[in-house]
């Protein structure tokens, strides 16, 4: 597997990840431990050292699953977790705190099996809490040994630069794929500049751009996809376009449409690296073929200048949920 820096900040990681959160949570095609452990340990046999989990999958088993999942890979592993969303009542609510970060880090220690967490993300920006506490708090973690690198997750890029100006930022994880390029507008541009690493999480479009969901796709109340207006029925035909045109490029390069989605995002930039999710072992060794399909310039330009003529349909998130994002 080859590798990439995340940035200037000397952390190195395989450059396809894994996304950890859908072994357990937030999709219907869930596993159970045995076999996600298994999966991971897999990923770890093939070359991935780079694994995403948050306190909140799960809640908190998706932490326990890949702490002893990795146990035995620990020194040659890196593990990225997050803090800031809790429950209260059943709800998701943001709490970033510095004294809630403080019994966030101890329990995902705990959870994780471990001493120390190597990037440590605040899951979504806390409006009630000015970045610069959060970024002084993740100093003193550093400090006292409890996190490597810290990373901010759907931060907008003055959050970015006012949070980087305390404590700098080894990386942000936002969404970023074939269909939902919103990044390149300026957060990109802002990371380039300030020399932080991006790490695309839904790099598949949760799952569309694998050419294996129908415009006739109905997908479960468990499934987290069955509230996003970009899986309604109207927009999945609509955005039938955009796997037209993975279908093409994926059968001149002898790739899948995966592949050729990954392979798009590791083009972009060399600082950025993509965590696909799974489930399978065998879409497992699609995502890690994905390092290995070359895409000249060329190919990155003719992609871009078909996407242009293709309008994406649906909104990514419901109302709601955006509301949380590029503040």
């Amino acid at each position: 597997m080859k590798k990439r820096q995340l940035g200037k900040s000397g952390l190195e990681v395989s450059a396809i990840g894994f996304g950890c959160m859908g072994l357990n949570y937030a999709y219907s095609a869930t596993i159970d431990k045995k076999e996600s452990i298994s999966l991971l340990r897999a990923a770890v046999d093939r070359g991935v050292t780079f694994f995403d989990t948050a306190e909140i999958y799960g809640p908190y088993t998706n932490e326990e699953l890949v702490g002893e999942a990795l146990k035995p890979y620990r020194d040659s592993v890196v593990i990225a977790t997050k803090f800031g969303i809790k429950l209260r009542d059943g709800k998701q609510v943001q709490d970033s705190h510095p004294l809630r970060i403080r019994e966030s880090v101890e329990g995902s220690l705990k959870r994780l099996n471990t001493d120390v967490i190597d990037l440590y993300y605040q899951h979504r920006v806390d409006t009630q809490v000015p970045i610069e506490d959060v970024a002084g708090t993740m100093k003193n973690l550093i400090s006292e040994g409890k996190i490597k690198h810290w990373g901010l997750s759907e931060a907008g890029v003055q959050t970015v630069r006012r949070a980087h100006a305390v404590q700098p930022v080894t990386a942000v994880e936002s969404e970023y794929s074939l269909w939902w390029r919103r990044p390149e507008e300026a957060l990109l541009p802002e990371l380039e500049e300030l020399g932080i690493g991006f790490v695309p999480f839904s790099p598949l479009g949760k799952g569309f751009l694998t050419r294996t969901i129908s415009k006739d796709a109905k997908f479960d109340k468990s499934d987290f996809r069955s509230i996003v207006p970009r899986f309604m029925p109207a927009a999945l035909a609509a955005n039938q376009a955009l796997m037209d045109l993975l279908k093409q490029v994926a059968e001149e390069k002898k790739a899948t449409p995966a592949q050729i989605a990954l392979a798009w995002l590791l083009g972009q930039k060399p600082w950025i690296v993509p965590i696909p999710g799974t489930t399978k072992l065998s879409r497992l060794d699609e995502n890690i073929g994905a390092a290995n399909v070359e895409l000249a310039g060329s190919d990155l330009g003719r992609i871009n200048a078909a996407l242009a003529k293709i309008k994406v349909e649906g909104e990514r998130y419901p109302e709601e949920l955006e509301k949380r994002t590029g503040l």
